[in-house]
């Protein structure tokens, strides 16, 4: 903490003639570079993240009003199915002795399929809403995941000096030779 108070007493004795220097304490300045990076990151990010989500959202109700508007167009393809099968039936009535069984089962296919179609489209709809809210949820993810890869890439890079670098390149080499000998 003494060393973060110094880097900040020490801008007050810095002369005024125009020269300009650099403080080379890294504990001191890695906090202020942390929550500069960290400022910039939450600035910026939160705008790109609100963006996606909000296209996304006008993607899936898009989705949403096409698949009602689907089911509307059903609705009234049932309706017009509704006055054929009462159009039908009259006529079943007018025709009863001659043919009443072929008629029967006219009507129930036209119910049959008008039902299925139904079902369908109610299917197609509910797909494309899991498919739009899959897509988006991926999207999302994969986007976070880039954010916090780059961040963990960032804080590692600045955190690891040369000698840290190459003892740990020498273990993890060392880790490698290990698993090699064990699956030879």
């Amino acid at each position: 903490m003494k060393n973060v108070t110094d880097s900040f007493v020490s801008l007050g004795h810095w002369p005024s003639a125009g020269s300009f220097g650099f403080n080379t304490d890294i504990f001191a300045t890695n906090l202020i570079n942390l929550s500069v990076v960290l400022g910039v990151l939450i600035f910026f990010g939160k705008g790109v993240l609100s963006d996606l989500l909000d296209n996304r959202k006008q993607r899936i109700l898009n989705t949403i009003r096409n698949s009602e508007e689907l089911r509307e167009g059903a609705i009234e393809q049932l309706e017009k199915a509704r006055a054929r099968l009462r159009k039908v039936e009259i006529e079943a009535d007018q025709f009863r002795v001659n043919g009443y069984s072929e008629i029967e089962r006219e009507k129930l296919n036209l119910i049959d399929s008008t039902y299925k179609t139904l079902e369908q489209l109610e299917n197609y709809k509910n797909e494309t809403i899991n498919f739009e809210q899959q897509k988006a949820s991926n999207q999302v993810r994969q986007r976070v995941f880039q954010q916090a890869l780059q961040g963990a890439l960032g804080t590692l890079n600045s955190c690891l000096n040369s000698e840290l670098h190459l003892r740990t390149i020498s273990v993890n080499i060392g880790i490698l030779g290990a698993m090699k000998q064990i699956t030879d």
